[in-house]
């Protein structure tokens, strides 16, 4: 067998069979296929795309290229949530501890943000002492003493995804359905959950920017999660606007937890209930109404809060910081950005907010950076809200002057303003399932 041949077939509008693709992963992953011949076969693919079949195949063989978590350790159904990027996504941290206070485990393993995306992990290690770096044995046994717990993927795995994603970046074909896919559900796959529920964004604050986009490619991954034995849902969400008010890593924390105290704000909250439900319908715990009941009942009744804190603790963090929060590393600055006009909020750049919030301090732009946990924004006004010239639109939090300057450049140029009031579409486009596609807007 020959690369040559593999890049000639797809580069015809072949389908590559099961063992071409195993050829070129495997050589890919070992260093046999060269980096000018795997860029070829991945230009191949962006412009002849790849079969169900193909997708879900070349999804195996990077899961199977490094460590696959096995959980069968830990009791009962396992299930996972993954979101595919966003702006003031913070809603594993609510919806974590919602499903296992509901009696469901969740063995979740998470990554760190880069660019202008958040990262789970580090909005945990705002809250002190909270680790994210344990091992598998510790591991099992806080998920199944707990019910959930939320740690860092470990160093080997699905090394030939993290190969080949390094060689997308810079050949542009990261924009390949397929090649998307197969990235995401591989480290899910791996990871080892029973089922999936995905959180797949679009938007200015998305990689996918239309719906339609989000839509082929949640198809795409259920058809993957389906085919290799996992229960798999994807829910398309809008990321036309930052999720919730809130924007960086200790301030995401306080957010959820007020989600847990039903005080957050309606879009966050909707969307951290209909993730849960999702996740407990996976689980085989009810109906979708059911589990939406369910979730409702645990955070009203304050079980789940109480769940997270004991996520917490177990995972060696503080937990008496969750309940005082005024306890969370506070930013030595702030200052209030104003609006410049009279009118609505017509419009956000969600992209340019999250890069105002890594200005800030709240990013990175390499993987080994430091991040501040006390920066970020506070969103007083978003899409569809009337303002008056002078009114407080955030305020923002760093630790210089330099910082507060380019944060309130961005955050300006991340507004849109009109005289007439605009319409805000509702946060869940659709739903795609084994069953389908389910518009809900």
């Amino acid at each position: 067998m020959r690369m040559y041949d593999l890049i000639k077939h797809k580069r015809d509008g072949r389908e590559l069979s099961d063992e071409e693709i195993r050829y070129f992963v495997r050589g890919y992953a070992d260093g046999t296929v060269p980096e000018y011949q795997a860029s070829a076969l991945a230009m191949a693919i962006f412009y002849q795309g790849m079969s169900s079949r193909e997708t879900a195949t070349l999804t195996m063989e990077m899961a199977g290229s490094g460590d696959m978590v096995d959980l069968s350790p830990i009791e009962g159904i396992k299930v996972d949530k993954h979101s595919t990027g966003g702006v003031g996504d913070k809603t594993s941290i609510a919806v974590v501890p919602i499903v296992a206070s509901c009696g469901v485990r969740v063995a979740k393993m998470s990554g760190r943000g880069l660019g202008h995306t958040g990262g789970t992990l580090d909005k945990l290690e705002s809250i002190p002492g909270c680790s994210v770096d344990i091992d598998e044995e510790r591991f099992f046994k806080i998920v199944n003493e707990v019910g959930c717990a939320i740690i860092g993927q470990t160093a080997n795995l699905v090394p030939a995804d993290k190969k080949l994603y390094a060689l997308r970046d810079v050949t542009a074909t990261v924009d390949s359905i397929p090649l998307i896919a197969s990235s995401i559900m591989s480290k899910k796959i791996a990871s080892g959950a029973d089922a999936i529920v995905l959180d797949v964004k679009c938007g200015s604050g998305a990689f996918m920017k239309s719906a339609d986009q989000a839509i082929e490619l949640s198809q795409a991954m259920v058809a993957i999660g389906e085919k290799v034995g996992r229960s798999t849902v994807a829910l398309v969400s809008d990321m036309d606007q930052p999720l919730g008010a809130k924007v960086g890593n200790a301030l995401e924390v306080i957010e959820a937890i007020d989600v847990l105290h039903e005080d957050a704000p309606t879009d966050l909250f909707e969307t951290c209930i209909e993730l849960a439900a999702n996740m407990l319908t996976l689980a085989n715990a009810g109906t979708l109404e059911q589990c939406r009941a369910l979730a409702r009942e645990k955070v009203a009744s304050g079980a789940a809060f109480e769940k997270l804190c004991e996520m917490v603790t177990a995972q060696g963090g503080d937990s008496s910081v969750l309940r005082d929060p005024s306890r969370f590393q506070q930013a030595s600055l702030t200052r209030v950005v104003r609006a410049p006009r009279t009118g609505y909020v017509s419009k956000m750049n969600t992209e340019l907010v999250g890069t105002a919030a890594a200005a800030l301090g709240a990013g990175r732009e390499t993987l080994d950076a430091a991040v501040d946990f006390s920066a970020g924004i506070d969103l007083a006004r978003k899409t569809g809200d009337a303002v008056e010239q002078g009114e407080a639109i955030a305020t923002l939090f760093s630790s210089s002057e330099e910082r507060l300057d380019q944060g309130e450049r961005l955050l300006l140029e991340a507004y849109e303003f009109g005289d007439e009031p605009v319409e805000s579409r509702p946060h869940f486009l659709a739903r795609v399932s084994k069953d389908g596609i389910e518009k809900l807007a």
